[in-house]
């Protein structure tokens, strides 16, 4: 059985105008499912240690995503990494 990929109230993906990203029930949902081990955003402006490493280990990697697809936030701000990475405070 699949993560359902359903997003707005209730769904466990945030739409991209909501910041994008998992919401909280799709985490747990996903991690009753797989046995992983995931969390939710750090959006935080003063996240304790752990937490802003991992921050800072996000916006790191969808960075480098983002130089991958070529993509620009300043030009698309409406993309799905774009929305994250400032839901996320990157």
């Amino acid at each position: 059985m699949a993560i359902a990929r359903t997003t707005g109230q209730g769904g466990n993906y945030r739409k991209t105008s909501a910041g994008a990203g998992m919401t909280a029930k799709g985490v747990d949902a996903y991690n009753r499912e797989t046995g992983g081990n995931l969390k939710t955003a750090v959006t935080e402006k003063k996240p304790s240690k752990m937490r802003a490493k991992r921050r800072k280990s996000y916006c790191a990697r969808s960075l480098g995503q983002m130089r991958d697809h070529n993509i620009s936030c300043s030009k698309t701000p409406d993309k799905r990494i774009c929305a994250a990475r400032r839901r996320w405070r990157c």
